[in-house]
C-alpha cells in the first residue's frame, strides 16, 4: 500500500505543477485505446493558446526512477513512451506525448552526454518537474 501512495502523491504534484503552469488537467488517467488494447497515461491536460486561439493537449507519464539503475529505468520509460506514442498518434493525432522527470533526475542523469544524445535523437519529449515547490522547471521539446 506505501507504494500506492507514493504514486498518487507523485501524480498529485505533477498536477499541481501543470496547473501552476496554467494547464487544466482534463484526465486522469487518460484511458488510449487502440484496436485490442487499452493503455493508461498518468494524465491528460490541456491548455489554450491566447494568442493562436488553439488549444494544445498533451499525455503524460510520470517517471520517477526509483530503482538503483537509472539505464534500466529509461529502457523500461522509452518502451512504454514509444507504445503510448503509437497509440496516441492513432487516436488522438493532436495530443503531444511528455514524460515528467523529477529535477534531480534531470540534474543528475539527463544532464549526461550520452542521455542527451539518446533523447535528442529518439526525439522523446519531457518536462522536469520540483517535487517540493510542485512547479515545472524546464521544458524539452524534441
Amino acid at each position: 500500500m506505501p507504494r500506492l501512495d507514493l504514486y498518487h502523491n507523485v501524480v498529485n504534484v505533477v498536477r499541481v505543477a501543470l496547473v501552476k503552469d496554467g494547464w487544466t488537467i482534463t484526465d486522469d488517467p487518460l484511458t488510449v485505446e487502440f484496436e485490442d488494447l487499452t493503455v493508461y497515461a498518468d494524465l491528460g491536460a490541456a491548455k489554450i493558446i491566447a494568442a493562436q486561439k488553439l488549444e494544445q493537449k498533451i499525455a503524460v507519464e510520470i517517471k520517477v526512477f526509483r530503482t538503483p539503475s537509472p539505464v534500466t529505468e529509461l529502457e523500461r520509460a522509452v518502451g512504454q513512451y514509444y507504445l503510448y506514442l503509437t497509440f496516441i498518434a492513432k487516436q488522438e493525432p493532436d495530443r503531444a506525448l511528455f514524460l515528467a522527470i523529477p529535477e534531480r533526475i534531470y540534474k543528475n542523469f539527463f544532464q549526461r552526454p550520452s542521455i542527451q544524445v539518446f533523447v535528442k535523437e529518439r526525439q522523446i519529449s519531457f518536462f522536469v518537474f520540483n517535487p517540493e515547490r510542485e512547479e515545472i522547471v524546464k521544458w524539452i521539446v524534441n
